[in-house]
């Protein structure tokens, strides 16, 4: 691997906000909390996340990824600027946003039927998605090429908006896999790894739904590895650790997370994928084996949850000029 190999990041593109405030009452129209806004922040979410970790090391990071003409996307550029090399594919629709509401205070619950205990973490009220953004069939600039021609790995965040479903990008990718480790992160909407990628990391959802709800017994894992024709397979399984199976032995074993690194209960685990995804395709880049790859991905996951997860990366709003870390205002707690 060379100094200058880029990682790479091909994926879906999103804005994450997070509205956050006081429910100190319900509201008398429903069995709701209604929430006092006190600060919005935003921060990339997706791909754009995974690609921001990635250049948390200082490593050439280049992401591929659809931008729509919108408010939206010009604030997520923003948010990259200075830290990940774009390579802007044209987005059919909207920047897809999506919204957290939290809250601390009494009725700091998804329902209002109960006063809920008065928590010093945010509750996370609701989610709102927006956005209708998707990747057409559009012909690749000569950069993508070259750019993965030349990384020392590709991570595909597949968010389920098209971009790993694009004809030209798969074939790409295949024509690389040989020689550029390809760590595919899925998703349900999305479609399945390209043949000769060198990891898979479903989530425990996923992996069941592939599976028939078995992840330990029997060959199932296995035959799947075998199907998509991948070198392996990793199974995030969150505070647990991994499960990891390996297509040329056809070995399965459970990578667990040391009891040093998990994090205290109720932290928050938004992107902790994304963290895995982006910690493995660096080691396989670094040439360790998959196995290896995964120890580490796992370790580097629980450090991001533990250290305040995706809040690092935002900017609140009236922060966004300067710069400024967001900070929770003490009378909240």
């Amino acid at each position: 691997m060379a100094a200058g190999d880029p990682l790479v990041v091909i994926g879906d593109a999103m804005l994450d906000i997070d509205v956050d405030g006081r429910a100190d009452r319900c509201s008398p129209e429903a069995a709701a909390p209604v929430v006092d806004v006190a600060n919005r922040t935003f921060r990339p979410g997706g791909a754009a996340l995974a690609a921001r970790l990635a250049a948390a090391d200082h490593r050439e990071v280049v992401l591929i990824a659809g931008f729509a003409a919108d408010e939206a996307a010009a604030r997520l550029r923003r948010l990259l600027d200075r830290h990940v090399r774009l390579i802007a594919l044209p987005l059919r629709g909207s920047t897809v946003c999506k919204q957290r509401v939290r809250a601390v205070g009494p009725w700091a619950s998804p329902n209002g039927h109960t006063k809920a205990r008065q928590l010093a973490r945010p509750v996370l009220i609701t989610r709102m998605d927006s956005g209708t953004g998707r990747v057409g069939a559009d012909p690749l600039p000569e950069e993508a090429h070259a750019v993965v021609a030349a990384a020392h790995a590709v991570l595909v965040s597949d968010y389920g908006r098209g971009i790993a479903a694009h004809t030209q990008i798969r074939t790409l990718l295949r024509a690389h896999a040989a020689h550029v480790p390809v760590v595919w992160d899925p998703h349900p909407r999305g479609p399945v790894p390209i043949p000769g990628a060198a990891l898979v990391t479903p989530d425990r959802a996923e992996a069941l739904d592939r599976l028939s709800g078995r992840l330990d017994e029997g060959p199932d894992l296995w035959k799947l590895t075998r199907g998509w024709a991948v070198d392996a397979i990793a199974v995030t399984l969150g505070s647990e650790g991994a499960l990891v199976c390996l297509r040329a032995s056809g070995k399965r074993l459970r990578i667990p997370l040391p009891a040093a690194a998990k994090a205290p209960a109720g932290c928050d685990t938004c992107g902790a994928g994304d963290s895995f995804a982006a910690a493995a395709a660096t080691h396989l880049g670094a040439g360790r084996e998959p196995e290896s790859a995964v120890r580490r991905a796992v370790i580097a996951a629980a450090e991001f949850v533990g250290s305040g997860a995706a809040a690092a990366f935002s900017e609140s709003e009236s922060a966004l000029v300067s710069g400024a870390p967001i900070t929770w205002d003490s009378r909240w707690v």
